[in-house]
């Protein structure tokens, strides 16, 4: 099965107000403007809705990031998903970062932002970013904007406004999730200068679940649409992930309801990948057994030095015992490495039979003395560049790697399913629950050797725990950490959490990222709680 081919030189999309992340009076996300006439032809609403998926994964309108969408302090190549990768992972023990000062990463490493961090500006303008995106594009797909149009052309431009939306809802997620009470635009607010409301999280909520349930059942099945589109079952996994933290984010339990969404999802016909390190290779675009939804990214068409190409190439050291083509790139970074604790979730990550221990040891020591030392903590072999047949991908120094990035797959479904039956909801049982985990743990293995043999071993630690084993360095860890308590304060501690190499206990404001100050200076509607 092709990847969807994005085409972002159809259209130019100006956003107001994201013209220089240094202008205050400008910082707030206004509602943008585009050319009207490129509307005016229903062949043009595919092109643009494939610049909304691009969104993702690349920063810019040319190569590599060049002629930026929006202004960045980090760079051109400073695009979503390693935006939301780096406030992600790195705070987290799942990450040891190289370069803090040159990357401007010492204070996401050691949980100590304030409202001037320019990761978290920039991951704020981004998120807002592919919200306007969203916005525009459902201002001109109305039943009244396309009524001219060919009974066919109305119904994919139907179709495709469904796709925006889950696209918009995603983006909501992430910022609710990520900021907690946040500005709220949508296609019905005026274009042009335009100071946002202020909704709460139980409004965002509101507002990303109900979109959700009313786009869920009209999207189309895997099977009826392009590779990387949005489906059914990315809009239940994406529901299914709303109520699993709907404590931390309205004070209420939802976890009947996120059972309900998982086996929506498992309805749709999904299967495990047999092969766990092929989830993250090269040709991981023919998971779709697995991968419920990718960020497609294709060297040819969304040429990228960030998204997975930072995955790939970063976490590779420069050193005798690693070598760059063996993981099919040019090049080694040596960005990041893990700290101890995440191996020793698998017991001794040399010799553990869990194939999910993706780990170069050699020449590396486990323990962190200094966080930029190349040669201290391991470094992960999950994300590689290379086909199914060993081979390299492409041309990672001029085009970037062909590795897409999973972000819903089946197996966190299956772990979704089973945290949410021990937390107490209801519509399934302890035993259907490990079940599932028993599949993930059989293909770990290989076998049943590591198997749970009774439903009292599937545990809420072992579930945080299994889910760092299964999805480490797929942006879940400091979402997880939250939802149980352990991302600050001193119940979890890891090597250089709150700056020292002992770890210690960081102030729970960290559990929200602030909104960056020249946003409160344009919008009085928004503050910061504790920041």
């Amino acid at each position: 099965m092709k990847k969807i081919k994005i085409y972002i030189g159809i259209i130019a999309l100006t956003i107001l107000g994201f013209a220089s992340c240094r202008d205050e009076l400008n910082q707030m996300p206004h509602i943008e403007t585009t050319s009207v006439s490129v509307y005016e032809q229903a062949a043009n609403y595919k092109p643009v809705l494939a610049k909304l998926y691009a969104s993702f994964v690349i920063s810019g309108q040319e190569k590599g990031g060049g002629n930026a969408d929006i202004a960045s302090d980090n760079g051109e190549n400073c695009d979503y998903l390693r935006i939301y990768f780096n406030l992600q992972e790195v705070p987290t023990e799942e990450i040891a970062y190289t370069w803090l000062e040159g990357n401007n990463m010492t204070n996401i490493a050691y949980m100590k932002w304030e409202v001037t961090d320019i990761w978290v500006s920039d991951m704020y303008y981004r998120i807002y970013y592919t919200i306007a995106l969203c916005n525009e594009f459902l201002r001109n797909a109305t039943d009244g904007r396309i009524a001219g149009f060919t009974e066919n052309e109305q119904k994919d431009i139907r179709n495709f406004r469904l796709e925006a939306r889950f696209l918009r809802a995603l983006a909501y997620f992430h910022a609710l999730d990520l900021y907690g009470n946040i500005p709220f635009v949508d296609e019905n607010d005026p274009v042009g200068a335009f100071i946002p409301p202020r909704y709460t999280r139980a409004q965002i909520f509101e507002f990303v679940e109900n979109e959700l349930n009313e786009i869920a059942p009209l999207l189309p099945s895997p099977s009826e649409t392009e590779y990387a589109r949005a489906t059914k079952g990315a809009a239940w996994t994406l529901l299914a992930k709303l109520y699993l933290n709907a404590e931390v984010y309205v004070q209420k339990k939802y976890y009947t309801e996120c059972i309900a969404a998982c086996k929506n999802v498992f309805a749709e016909g999904y299967s495990l990948e047999p092969e766990y390190a092929k989830l993250f290779n090269a040709d991981n675009h023919l998971r779709t057994n697995e991968i419920i939804f990718p960020f497609a990214v294709d060297a040819q068409h969304t040429s990228s030095w960030g998204s997975t190409t930072y995955l790939v190439c970063g976490a590779i050291v420069t050193s005798d015992s690693q070598n760059a083509a063996d993981y099919g790139v040019d090049e080694a970074w040596g960005m990041f490495r893990v700290r101890p604790e995440l191996p020793l979730k698998f017991g001794d990550a040399t010799t553990t039979p869990d194939k999910r221990a993706l780990f170069h040891t050699q020449g590396q020591t486990l323990n962190l003395d200094v966080m930029t030392d190349q040669a201290q903590g391991y470094c992960v072999e999950k994300w590689t560049n290379l086909t199914d047949n060993g081979q390299k991908a492409s041309n990672t120094a001029a085009d970037g790697v062909n590795t897409d990035f999973p972000m819903f797959r089946l197996a966190d479904v299956y772990l979704m399913f089973a945290e949410a039956i021990v937390r107490g909801g209801t519509g399934s049982s302890l035993s259907e629950a490990r079940a599932y985990i028993n599949l993930l743990r059989e293909r770990a293995y290989g076998d049943t050797s590591g198997n749970l043999l009774f439903d009292s071993d599937l545990t809420l630690d072992f579930i945080l725990d299994e889910r760092a084993r299964e999805l480490y360095w797929e942006c879940t860890r400091r979402t997880d950490l939250i939802r149980f308590g352990r991302f600050t304060g001193d119940g979890c501690i890891w090597q250089w959490k709150g700056g020292v190499k002992e770890g210690t206990g960081t102030d729970s404001k960290y559990n929200i990222y602030p909104i960056p100050y020249a946003e409160l200076s344009a919008n009085p509607n928004l503050t910061n709680e504790n920041y």
